[in-house]
C-alpha cells in the first residue's frame, strides 16, 4: 500500500518538474468545506502535528498539498518536513513550518486576506504516519474582507471545482454537525461533480458542540444523506484547547472517550484513528483501480517528450558557437523568405510574394479606385471659385481655387499609402515566426530575444517610412505642376471642347494647330477639314458660320499664340 502511494508521489514530483501537472490526473484526496468548518483541524489530527496557521476568518488562502511519507526507524531525524519551494532545507521545528506556510502565503497573496490558486507543497516524513496525499483547499466564504475581490465566493468555488472535478480525485467533504446539512457547501459541491457519491467521503466535525438533547446518529448512519464511501465523525480540539496548548495526543484520547460515551455503537468506525486507516485504504484501492489508465497516459506523455527531446538536436558543447550558428540560420531563413528561395508554402502567399501582392494588388487597386472628383460636389467647386474672387465675378476658374481643390484630392492619397506601410510591416513580423524552426524550440529565451530584437528593428523603420510618405505628399501639395504633359493635354482638350471643334481622329497636337489655323484665317476652310461651323453654338459664331471676334480674343487669352501654320502643311 505504501509503495503505490509513494510511487504516485514520485510521479507527481516529475510532472511538477516538467510543469505539466494537469496532463495526468493522479489519485489524491482533496478536503473541502466552508470557512471554519474544521478542515485544517482534521488535517492536523491526521498528521499528528500542529503545523497549520491559526487565525480568525479565512486561514487557508492557498491550496496546501501535504504528502505523508512513512519512514523506517534509524533515520537521522525522527520526523521532518520539506517544502517544494525550498528543496534543500529540512524543517524539524513545527513552529518554523507554520511560519514558512504563513510567509509563503503572504509572498503570493499579500497580507490582507487575498487568495491564490498556486499550491504550497509540503512533504512530511515520519514513522508514525500512513502514506497519504491530501490537499487542503480554502474554505468557501461569501463576504469579502480586506483585499478580497467582490466575487471571492465565485473564485473560491471555481478553485474547488478545478480540483474535485477530476475523476481520480477522492473528495473529503468536511461539514460541522451543528449546521444545516441542506445548505452544506461541501456536500452540495461534491454532489455537483459526484452525484452518486462514489468518490465522496463525508467527515462530520464539532459533534461535541451540538445542542443538549440532540445527537448526530441519523447523520452518521446515513439517514439524512448518503455517500458511497461512508460518513465518519471526528472531534477536534476546541478553541479553549488551542488556547491552553493542549497536546494532540491528549485531544485524541479525549476524542476516543467521547465516542465510547456518546456513540458506543459507532465508536469502532469513528474518530481520527479510523479516519486515517480509511483514507489510506481508499487511496490505495483507488490508485490500484486508476493505475492502468495512468500508465497509458504516462506512456503517451513519455513518447511526446522523447520526440520533443530528439527534435532538439545534439548536446550543446560550445554555447557561443551554437548561438552564432542559430542566428546565422535565422538571418538566412529571413532573407530566403523575402527572396522566395526558402521552403515554399503551398497554402497561402507569404514573405516576399505577399509583399508583392500588397504593393501591386491591394495598394494598386486602392489607387485605381480613387476617382479625381470623389468628394467634390458641384456646389463645393462653385463655392471655392466665388470665395477666391471676392467681390468680382469669375469668368474663368481662379488659380487659387483650382489649387485648393486639387490639393484636397491629392491629400487623399496619404491614407492608403500609410496603410500599405502597415500591411508590409505586419507581413515582416509574420516572417519572424515562420523562420523559427524546431531546432530553436530548445532555446525559448533565445527565441524570445530574437523576436524582440528583430521586431524592434522593423518597428523602428515604420515611422521614418511614414515620414517619407508624408513628405512626398507634402511636396506634391506644395507645388501644382501645370506644365506636366498630362495637364497640358487636358487643358488643350478643354480648349477644344470650349471652341466646339472636332478633331476627326487627329492627335491632340495636330488638331490644336488646325484649330488655331482656322481661327487665324477668319474661320474659312472646308467642312471636311474643320467641320461645320453651323453646328457651333450661336455664342461662338457670328451668325454667318464664322467665329465671332470676341471668341477669338478669348482664345488668344486662354492659349498662347503659336506661329501661323499653312492649312496644307497641317
Amino acid at each position: 500500500m505504501d509503495n503505490m502511494i509513494a510511487m504516485m508521489s514520485k510521479v507527481d514530483d516529475i510532472l511538477a518538474t516538467v510543469g505539466n501537472t494537469d496532463a495526468v490526473s493522479l489519485p489524491k484526496i482533496v478536503a473541502i468545506g466552508s470557512q471554519s468548518s474544521g478542515k485544517s483541524s482534521v488535517l492536523e489530527n491526521i498528521v499528528g502535528r500542529e503545523f497549520l496557521p491559526r487565525k480568525t476568518g479565512l486561514c487557508t488562502r492557498r491550496p496546501l498539498k501535504v504528502e505523508l511519507i512513512r519512514t523506517v526507524d534509524g533515520e537521522t531525524h525522527s520526523e521532518w518536513a520539506v517544502f517544494h519551494h525550498k528543496p534543500g532545507e529540512i524543517f524539524v521545528d513545527w513552529e518554523e513550518v507554520k511560519k514558512e506556510i504563513e510567509d509563503e502565503t503572504e509572498r503570493e497573496c499579500g497580507s490582507n486576506k487575498a487568495v491564490s490558486r498556486k499550491p504550497i507543497s509540503l512533504k512530511f516524513y515520519s514513522p508514525n504516519v500512513l502514506s497519504l496525499t491530501i490537499v487542503d483547499l480554502p474554505g468557501v466564504t461569501r463576504v469579502p474582507v480586506g483585499d478580497q475581490p467582490l466575487d471571492i465566493e465565485k473564485q473560491l468555488t471555481d478553485m474547488i471545482m478545478h480540483y474535485i472535478e477530476k475523476p481520480n480525485t477522492l473528495i473529503l467533504a468536511v461539514t460541522p454537525a451543528n449546521t444545516d446539512f441542506a445548505t452544506s457547501d461541501a456536500i452540495n459541491l461534491a454532489r455537483v461533480v459526484d452525484p452518486e457519491g462514489h468518490r465522496t467521503l463525508a467527515v462530520i466535525t464539532k459533534l461535541d458542540l451540538m445542542d443538549g438533547g440532540t445527537d448526530a446518529m441519523d447523520i452518521l448512519c446515513g439517514r439524512v444523506f448518503s455517500v458511497s464511501l461512508g460518513i465518519i465523525g471526528v472531534v477536534c480540539r476546541s478553541q479553549a484547547d488551542l488556547n491552553s496548548k493542549k497536546p494532540l495526543e491528549k485531544a485524541l484520547q479525549k476524542e476516543r472517550a467521547f465516542f465510547q460515551r456518546s456513540y458506543p455503537s459507532l465508536a469502532s468506525r469513528s474518530g481520527t484513528f479510523y479516519l486515517r486507516k480509511r483514507l489510506a485504504t481508499l487511496l490505495s484501492s483507488h490508485i490500484r483501480d486508476c493505475l492502468p489508465d495512468i500508465a497509458m497516459k504516462i506512456n503517451v506523455l513519455r513518447r511526446q517528450f522523447q520526440h520533443q527531446l530528439s527534435s532538439c538536436g545534439k548536446e550543446v558543447k560550445d554555447p557561443v558557437a551554437t548561438i552564432l550558428d542559430l542566428l546565422t540560420k535565422f538571418a538566412c531563413n529571413y532573407k530566403a523568405a523575402i527572396d522566395g528561395s526558402g521552403n515554399l508554402v503551398l497554402q497561402e502567399l507569404s514573405g516576399g510574394a505577399r509583399i508583392n501582392y500588397i504593393f501591386h494588388e491591394t495598394f494598386g487597386r486602392t489607387l485605381q479606385n480613387v476617382q479625381p472628383l470623389d468628394g467634390l460636389s458641384r456646389l463645393e467647386v462653385l463655392t471655392a471659385i466665388k470665395n477666391s474672387t471676392g467681390p468680382r465675378t469669375a469668368v474663368f476658374v481662379p488659380d487659387s481655387s483650382f489649387e485648393q481643390l486639387v490639393k484636397k484630392q491629392i491629400a487623399r492619397l496619404e491614407e492608403p499609402s500609410i496603410r500599405c506601410v502597415e500591411l508590409v510591416h505586419e507581413e515582416l513580423e509574420r516572417i519572424i515566426q515562420h523562420c523559427i524552426t524546431k531546432e530553436y524550440l530548445r532555446f525559448p529565451n533565445l527565441i524570445q530575444k530574437i523576436k524582440e530584437v528583430v521586431s524592434a528593428k522593423i518597428t523602428g523603420r515604420m515611422e521614418p517610412t511614414k515620414k517619407f510618405i508624408e513628405d512626398l505628399i507634402a511636396n506634391e501639395l506644395a507645388y501644382i505642376n501645370t506644365k506636366h504633359p498630362d495637364f497640358s493635354d487636358a487643358r488643350q482638350q478643354a480648349c477644344s471642347n470650349l471652341l466646339g471643334i472636332q478633331t476627326n481622329g487627329d492627335s491632340s497636337e495636330v488638331a490644336h494647330h488646325k484649330q488655331l489655323a482656322r481661327i487665324e484665317n477668319g474661320g474659312s476652310g472646308s467642312v471636311s477639314e474643320a467641320g461645320s461651323s453651323s453646328s457651333l453654338p450661336p455664342a461662338i459664331t457670328d451668325g454667318k458660320g464664322d467665329f465671332a471676334p470676341q471668341m477669338i480674343n478669348k482664345r488668344e487669352k486662354m492659349c498662347p499664340k503659336v506661329p501661323k501654320i499653312n492649312r496644307e502643311n497641317s
